[in-house]
């Protein structure tokens, strides 16, 4: 069971990355494989965020990875 603490308020800017992560998500694995059990989802998940982080490039970004990003303006 999800239990929401805190409500964030999305702006229609917000939305629009929430809702291109979900479609990029939709796309590149989730309606690609049937999995057995929520945990074998999770597990991909998990992976799958990680390569998304850290080995894939971002266009949005400039050619860069998310963690290359953040280690320049950290």
């Amino acid at each position: 069971m999800v239990y929401c603490l805190h409500r964030v308020h999305l702006t229609a800017e917000s939305n629009a990355y929430i809702e291109r992560y979900n479609r990029t998500v939709r796309y590149d694995w989730l309606a690609q494989y049937l999995f057995d059990s929520i945990e074998e989802v999770q597990h991909y998940a998990t992976r799958w965020l990680w390569t998304y982080n850290h080995e894939r490039p971002n266009m949005g970004l400039g050619g860069i990875t998310p963690i290359q990003k953040l280690a320049i303006v950290a």
